[in-house]
């Protein structure tokens, strides 16, 4: 087997090599390190790609910019045809995104037709997943009825109680320039795959977690807590009274996805991918299982305004995934998630005890 994946010194992205790579697949990886200029330092991913290296059999990793068709096809046309096509690259911040609209759009809208267009060129019989994001809904989430608990934000109506749908409309809704290019993206997947008969998977995520992000303030919520936590660095939540509410979906249940829609293909269809009703909770409950579970004490302030499009609660409805593909579960629950990511953190600094 031969796979490319893009993005992948990122946390599905990197899940995805090592994946592959133990199923004796020859990998070969696009990534030029781009998180680093998005979001500085601490969005580097350089050590992942290092951790990759050294974990790795049969992984070859490409500094190409998705940005540039010609290196994306000459990268194709050199090591394909490929039997999986892993999209993972992205600027995937929706408050970064309006400091560079151009940036924004080009990374991944652009690259993403770059990639399903070498796709359909050079390696026509591939499985093209397409990662995309929860996003695409705008704020369309935040118009389904609420109620406050003591602890989160909670649907009122129990039609509503395993979470947002497929169903659910991507247009005139705030989506922040991330959400348009993300749906610029999703859309075009979707077309490819009705179009050409490209094997398309689009998978629109919900809060994808797991040790090997390379998280930063704007984006990557449980692993940045986690992070905030561990290290003692102060952590901000951003209005709602910290009662918003995500779903968190470990990245191996996220490779486990697409295999199992590789499986058997449906191209162009559309699913919504996180870690469901189980794994949903808000920031609060997040920063109480944190110390429950590894005794650190987050140092938190609250900022009334709320991020612009944000979500106030979302919960990923699993229901039509499950319906098309039984055999895939989630495996990883949210404490054992938790728990392993506050080890990968105690391995490089003191820890913050709570009181």
């Amino acid at each position: 087997m031969r796979v490319l994946v893009s993005g992948s010194s990122g946390l599905i992205g990197s899940e995805a090599v090592v994946h592959y790579d133990g199923l004796g697949a020859t990998v070969h990886g696009i990534d030029n390190n781009m998180r680093a200029e998005f979001f500085g330092p601490q969005g580097d991913t350089r050590w992942n790609l290092q951790r990759l290296k050294q974990v790795t059999h049969r992984f070859h990793p490409h500094g190409i910019d998705l940005r540039d068709r010609k290196d994306v096809f000459e990268l194709f046309q050199k090591q394909g045809p490929f039997d999986r096509v892993i999209h993972c690259a992205a600027q995937p911040s929706h408050d970064k995104a309006r400091e560079i609209p151009v940036l924004d759009f080009e990374v991944n809208a652009n690259g993403t037709l770059h990639m399903l267009e070498a796709t359909r060129l050079f390696s026509p019989d591939a499985v093209f997943i397409q990662m995309s994001t929860n996003k695409v809904y705008g704020d369309a989430p935040n118009e389904i009825p609420l109620q406050e608990l003591a602890t989160r934000w909670e649907y009122a109506r129990p039609e509503d109680w395993n979470g947002v749908n497929e169903q659910c409309r991507i247009d005139q809704t705030l989506h922040s320039l991330f959400g348009a290019s993300k749906t610029a993206g999703d859309v075009l997947a979707q077309e490819y795959g009705r179009s050409f008969g490209l094997k398309t998977g689009i998978f629109r995520g919900g809060c994808l977690t797991g040790p090997a992000h390379s998280a930063v303030e704007l984006h990557g919520f449980l692993s940045y807590i986690v992070h905030a936590a561990v290290h003692g660095k102060p952590y901000r939540i951003f209005g709602y009274k910290g009662k918003q509410v995500r779903d968190q979906i470990h990245s191996r249940d996220v490779i486990a996805a697409f295999e199992a829609f590789a499986s058997n293909p449906r191209p162009g269809e559309v699913y919504n991918l996180g870690g469901g009703r189980a794994n949903s909770a808000s920031v609060l409950e997040v920063i109480d299982l944190i110390r429950e579970i590894g005794g650190c004490r987050l140092d938190w302030s609250y900022h009334a305004e709320n991020r612009l499009g944000d979500h106030i609660c979302y919960i990923s409805d699993l229901r039509k995934f499950q319906s098309h593909y039984p055999e895939w579960q989630l495996r990883h629950d949210l404490p054992t998630i938790l728990d392993e990511m506050i080890v990968a953190e105690r391995r490089s600094a003191p820890i913050r005890r709570a009181a």
